[in-house]
């Protein structure tokens, strides 16, 4: 076992799948990523300061997956389902892979039912309708968060739950935005899910998936949700950073070679359900920040 920045190589421990959760002897968690033929790289779940090389670990044979249920309405919690709000321990009884596959397309549906974003100039000129994905995108302080606060705090009484993921920010900018859904009381309906820029790599990278999650999971109950990103570019980044430690060849502005692939099979989980399944929704508003209004970058054309 070799440790180091947020990432392990284990030596001996053949018997794991890809994505599957390894424990380590002091009771850190991680993530198998990187399955080679003489060793297996894992990304850590926290700093892993407590691990001491050549120490025991054991795979767990689950694939990581949260716990999800009504009582999560209201909740601010981190990208492993835990809450981060100091208001106790969150009952749920059901579990989600925090990685399921997208709907397929028997199961969908056209989408035919808009979103109203509360925003007029976006309801009359690009109404978003349910189940659809719709980008924010514009460079730093443009309003790309207030867009994204404002559509939810409109759905308050249009019966939409909504998920707001904040990958990588101030933990300032998050309590803000908190704050600001508990006065208008719209966190009766709201889920939020945040790991702060002190963050892991590793928790950066996963939050998103863990939020998508969440909304199937009021999705295939016949409800509507709506997911807001904010943002993929920092979540991208986590994840070159992840990458690049595992030793994967970098491509284009050193992001490895699938990192369309994890923005791909993010947002292809956002779905109207058909007929057969009830007919809930899944709306994604991911956000992406530009550098100087350049659109045409690298992340901001893959999303």
């Amino acid at each position: 076992l070799q440790v180091g920045d947020g990432i392990a190589r284990i030596h001996g421990l053949d018997e794991v799948m890809a994505g599957e959760l390894v424990e380590f002897a002091e009771g850190t968690i991680g993530i198998a990523i990187n399955l080679e033929s003489n060793n297996v790289g894992v990304v850590l779940m926290g700093d892993g300061l407590t691990i001491q090389e050549g120490s025991s670990v054991k795979a767990t044979g689950r694939i990581a997956q949260i716990p999800v249920s009504e009582a999560y309405l209201g909740r601010v919690v981190n990208a492993l389902a835990k809450p981060i709000d100091g208001r106790g321990e969150i009952a749920a009884s059901e579990f989600r892979l925090i990685e399921s596959p997208a709907p397929g397309i028997i199961s969908r549906r056209s989408v035919y039912e808009p979103l109203q974003t509360g925003l007029i100039a976006i309801d009359s000129m690009i109404p978003v309708g349910r189940g659809q994905r719709e980008l924010i995108i514009g460079d730093r302080q443009t309003g790309k968060t207030a867009v994204a606060t404002d559509t939810i705090l409109n759905q308050k009484g249009q019966n939409v739950i909504c998920v707001y993921v904040a990958i990588g920010q101030k933990a300032s900018s998050v309590a803000q935005v908190v704050t600001n859904f508990q006065e208008r009381g719209a966190m009766e309906y709201t889920i939020v899910v945040a790991e702060t820029a002190d963050s892991p790599a590793t928790l950066q990278y996963l939050a998103p998936y863990t939020g998508a999650a969440l909304a199937e999971y009021f999705m295939y109950r016949e409800r509507h949700t709506s997911i807001i990103y904010d943002d993929l570019s920092k979540q991208a980044q986590a994840y070159r950073q992840m990458s690049l430690l595992l030793r994967r060849p970098p491509g284009r502005e050193a992001y490895p070679g699938d990192v369309f692939y994890l923005h791909s099979r993010l947002l292809e989980r956002a779905a109207k359900s058909s007929s057969r399944l009830g007919e809930g929704s899944m709306t994604a508003l991911p956000i992406v920040e530009t550098q100087s209004g350049d659109v045409s970058a690298y992340i901001p054309t893959n999303v």
